[in-house]
């Protein structure tokens, strides 16, 4: 699983800690906060519902960016299912193991390439890349990208996580800046903003 980005050396980073293999079999996400309907979906549940695939990148603020084709569940097919509160306005994500948090805002979290991810090019995510299922929001810094994700909750403000108390921004806006293409193994200078990544050469 996730050959594609071991073989581009896609950095594999844990800022909690690696947590060894995570399987798929018997793995949930719990949704809750602001949400209408409540619900814990399993993995086979979440595969079940309408796959999305979209061509965007992972840019880490560390300055490196991955390009490939991410599937999974949209997230706005997600909180379609469950509904949003009024006064709902972040999604907050919780990593296996509950350490790590992150919040995204909910406009952003609706739009069209932000996603509940679990394949890369058509590969399973193993836990390396943030598998089984992660957040993918290719409009912000990797760091709101959760990985292995539990529980997803709808609140009605910004909660800073892991490393927004830690002192990172939590608008998490892509600088422009030279980053590493994992893909051409260069160094390009990225465009920035909140719309989807692009270089500029």
């Amino acid at each position: 699983m996730s050959t594609k980005l071991k073989a581009m050396h896609t950095p594999i980073f844990w800022a909690e800690g690696h947590p060894g293999p995570l399987s798929r079999e018997g793995w949930t996400l719990e949704i809750g906060g602001l949400v209408e309907r409540p619900m814990r979906l399993t993995f086979e549940e979440i595969l079940a519902l309408p796959r999305r695939v979209v061509p965007a990148r992972l840019t880490s603020v560390t300055r490196w960016s991955v390009f490939g084709h991410w599937g999974g569940l949209h997230l706005d097919d997600l909180l379609e299912l469950t509904g949003v509160e009024e006064g709902a306005a972040y999604v907050r994500f919780f990593s296996h193991r509950l350490i790590y948090t992150t919040s995204v805002p909910l406009p952003i979290a609706r739009r069209e390439h932000s996603l509940l991810a679990y394949e890369f090019d058509g590969e399973p995510l193993n836990a390396d890349y943030g598998g089984p299922i992660r957040a993918f929001i290719p409009y912000l810094w990797g760091y709101k990208s959760a990985k292995s994700i539990v529980r997803l909750e709808l609140t009605a403000y910004a909660i800073p996580g892991y490393w927004e108390v830690r002192g990172y921004s939590e608008e998490a806006t892509i600088l422009p800046s030279l980053i590493h293409d994992v893909n051409t193994h260069r160094w390009r200078r990225i465009r920035g903003g909140d719309e989807i990544t692009e270089f500029l050469d």
